[in-house]
């Protein structure tokens, strides 16, 4: 065989082998995830079901808020109840959601009770293969500073721990500076205002739109949540009172105008092309927000299941 014969082979070997492991890495980067936003983590057989149905290899659990007391104190509230044990191959991300006014108190050692809290908790209820946690938290212009300082304190212990950290992203903060963490999640979602009954408030894409021009240059490696829930607004006139999560949440008077308000598979579809077309691999990984049981109640129905296979 004449040498340039060899040289040829040779060079598509090392072609076939290269190809084969690019698309070996791509298969690995796709994983489907949900969140599991509860203050009772119980997984009934509908739930177990879509898991093994859709392939779904890790779950955001969030474990319990930050919030401060009537004195004004920072404080662990509504944190979850466990009733069912870790889905066996299933991964849980504890995830922590902090409301942001708790950033402009004083607590130094906040990242150490955080930290300390969320490894008791895994380790209490037998939570196994912890590799990573998540904080979430709607940081704005006057609690950056503090956020980032925490977070950056925190980044330090997980490291020395073998665990990432990571954070939520909302849509307004992609043009801002990314935070001190290995990676974030991209809300997509919640990105109107509830009070503007022409634009659906959960995911209106002439509002997101504007935002996801900073994908490109976003120097933080990303996933995508989108929604899969739904919201009923209560008005009473012109005035919005809340959401009904509950029946007895609040007082529906004559007069008052509930809105519901669910987002079609279509614009989830549209959200997430738009997503892949300024930055492909955010979409690597997908999480849907939320698996709880009233979503699992319709997710059939509306087609949600699409948004892992478009």
């Amino acid at each position: 065989m004449s040498y340039r014969r060899v040289l040829y082979l040779l060079s598509i070997s090392l072609l076939l082998i290269m190809t084969g492991c690019r698309r070996g890495s791509e298969q690995q980067t796709d994983q489907h995830s949900v969140y599991y936003w509860s203050t009772v983590f119980e997984l009934d057989s509908t739930q177990q079901d879509f898991l093994r149905r859709n392939d779904v290899s890790r779950i955001y659990l969030r474990y319990f808020d930050v919030v401060t007391d009537e004195k004004g104190e920072v404080m662990p509230n509504a944190t979850v109840t466990f009733v069912s044990l870790q889905p066996k191959g299933i991964e849980v991300v504890p995830t922590v959601f902090i409301v942001n006014d708790c950033l402009l108190k004083d607590t130094p050692r906040l990242d150490e009770l955080l930290l300390r809290r969320i490894l008791q908790m895994c380790e209490t209820h037998d939570i196994i293969h912890v590799r990573e946690i998540q904080i979430d938290c709607d940081w704005t212009a006057r609690t950056r500073k503090p956020y980032f300082e925490l977070l950056s304190r925190l980044h330090k212990a997980t490291q020395e721990r073998g665990l990432l950290l990571s954070a939520t992203i909302r849509l307004h903060q992609l043009s801002q500076s990314p935070p001190p963490v290995d990676k974030g999640v991209l809300m997509m979602y919640n990105t109107g205002d509830v009070r503007n009954l022409d634009r659906n408030p959960i995911l209106d894409m002439d509002d997101a739109g504007p935002y996801l021009k900073y994908l490109p240059e976003y120097q933080l490696p990303l996933s995508t949540a989108y929604p899969i829930f739904s919201w009923d607004l209560l008005f009473r006139g012109s005035r919005f009172i809340g959401i009904l999560h509950s029946d007895d949440e609040w007082p529906i008077l004559p007069g008052d105008t509930i809105v519901h308000r669910e987002v079609p598979i279509e614009t989830v579809l549209t959200a997430k092309e738009a997503i892949s077309h300024h930055q492909e691999k955010a979409n690597h990984e997908i999480i849907l927000f939320d698996i709880s049981k009233k979503n699992m109640s319709n997710i059939k129905e509306k087609r949600y299941e699409e948004i892992y296979s478009h």
